[in-house]
């Protein structure tokens, strides 16, 4: 679930970033839609008085007439600014706003149309500057050349747009917090930003990282720190066709992101919940599968040991000496078996009671336990009294040294037994080995261990006897 989720979301985290340059671009196509509507406009005027001023029988006109001529098709607007025409010494030709012909209020903007941008109609586009003596507000310059039927320039006509006009355009626009619209011509010149910043308009940015990013096609996008307020933003620019202007929308990257984000707290609240549920019914079933296998292994080791002692059971005894034999056979390898029984258990049953008698039997069952060298060995519980211990290959010599252990190790118990001659509890010990010739068969070695045993207990108990010692006819 958390990978078909992650990778669920890294798939609408692309989403995310896909529409937020989509949505940028379509803000870039309105502003660049916008403003070459308005420059549009603005040339036309400047067309037609550049075509007048070209024209001698318009120029020959009295003054008010060639003003309604020149400037019939003057455009009209809040942001749009007076047009003058000079000769191309300077001079004062006419003017939009019906200044004489004697008065000579050059502006910078008229001093020098190289200095501007032009674009390939023709037009100027000039860097941000004050009109109206230095004190007005900062405006583009809009400029045409006028020239002769030979070619011959006789002038130019000048007009402006407030940069009020792109501040307005571009606060109109909701990019979210922290994101930024530039408008920027294509040689850094700064004309306008949002969030508004007057230190910088005007302000050259050709060495800016980001203006190199700007100039990397004629549109396109990328993701950068500012270094105006390093905000990371996603940049979408378009160049204006045919003006040297470029356009860019630049939502915030934490924008871009925020539903994904939200998204994301969302999937993480349920992959807890989820993973919480899952885990919780992991749990149960584990503990469940867990209970039923103590269970099961309870029965398991029931059906095999002996509750009372925990060693194996006759059942389990009778299958592994088969098994031993079956492989001593095969591999000619000893095996011994040893008998062991406890002395005189029945009246120490009969004078300390039952319960103590299950005591004694846990007791002696450990000490055998603990006496047995090898995990190969197998000890097991006979009925009653009776244990038997199968000694896969070990021969004669190793079942006593084994068998004496026991013996001595039960005696260190140190069990009270009044009704036996060294007054504690005691066992008696019959070792067979199928190194014993008389042994054919399973059953015999386990009857030969059995004759052993009862040897021991005829000659006084509390001991060990071997039946390589004993008579055929006994084992028999």
């Amino acid at each position: 679930m958390f990978g078909i989720g992650t990778s669920s979301l890294m798939a609408s985290r692309g989403s995310a970033f896909n529409q937020a340059v989509q949505n940028s671009r379509n803000l870039t196509l309105v502003l660049e839609h916008d403003m070459r509507r308005s420059i549009d406009q603005y040339d036309l005027s400047l067309r037609a008085a550049a075509e007048g001023v070209a024209d001698k029988r318009v120029m020959s006109l009295p003054t008010n007439m060639r003003s309604l001529v020149l400037f019939d098709r003057a455009a009209t607007g809040r942001y749009l600014g007076s047009i003058t025409v000079r000769a191309a010494d300077g001079r004062l030709l006419a003017d939009s706003v019906g200044r004489s012909d004697a008065r000579d209020d050059r502006g910078d903007a008229h001093q020098a149309l190289a200095g501007y941008q032009m674009t390939p109609g023709g037009l100027y586009i000039g860097h941000p500057v004050r009109f109206s003596l230095g004190d007005g507000p900062l405006a583009i310059a809009l400029g045409r050349a006028i020239t002769g039927p030979d070619g011959t320039v006789l002038g130019s006509v000048v007009g402006s747009l407030s940069l009020e006009y792109f501040d307005t355009l571009i606060n109109r626009l909701s990019i979210g917090e922290k994101g930024a619209v530039i408008v920027i011509e294509t040689d850094g010149t700064l004309i306008a930003r949002l969030p508004y910043s007057s230190a910088n308009i005007g302000r050259s940015l050709a060495h800016a990282p980001i203006f190199q990013h700007f100039m990397g096609g004629q549109e396109g996008y990328f993701v950068a720190s500012a270094k105006l307020d390093g905000v990371r933003r996603l940049y979408v620019y378009r160049r204006l066709p045919g003006l040297p202007l470029i356009v860019a929308v630049a939502p915030a990257m934490n924008t871009v992101y925020a539903e994904w984000w939200t998204r994301v707290g969302w999937f993480a609240a349920l992959i807890f919940v989820f993973t919480a549920i899952q885990m919780t019914g992991v749990w149960l079933f584990v503990y469940e599968l867990r209970r039923r296998q103590r269970a099961e292994a309870f029965l398991e080791r029931m059906a095999h040991r002996d509750s009372l002692t925990g060693l194996e059971n006759r059942g389990t005894f009778d299958a592994v000496l088969k098994r031993e034999w079956t492989r001593t056979r095969r591999h000619r390898n000893p095996l011994s078996l040893l008998f062991i029984d406890i002395d005189r258990f029945k009246t120490y049953n009969d004078h300390y009671g039952h319960q103590a008698g299950d005591i004694a039997l846990k007791a002696v069952a450990t000490r055998i336990s603990e006496c047995i060298d090898e995990p190969w060995d197998h000890v097991a519980r006979y009925g009653g009294e009776e244990f038997v211990v199968v000694l896969p290959d070990t021969d004669t010599a190793g079942a006593i040294l084994v068998a004496e252990r026991i013996r001595r190790s039960v005696l260190d118990l140190h069990v009270e037994h009044a009704q036996t001659a060294a007054g504690f509890l005691t066992v008696s010990v019959g070792a067979s080995s199928t190194t014993d010739a008389t042994v054919t068969d399973a059953a015999g070695l386990l009857k030969a261990a059995d004759a052993a045993l009862y040897e021991a207990k005829g000659l006084g108990r509390n001991r060990v006897a071997v039946a390589q010692e004993l008579d055929a006819e006994l084992i028999s």
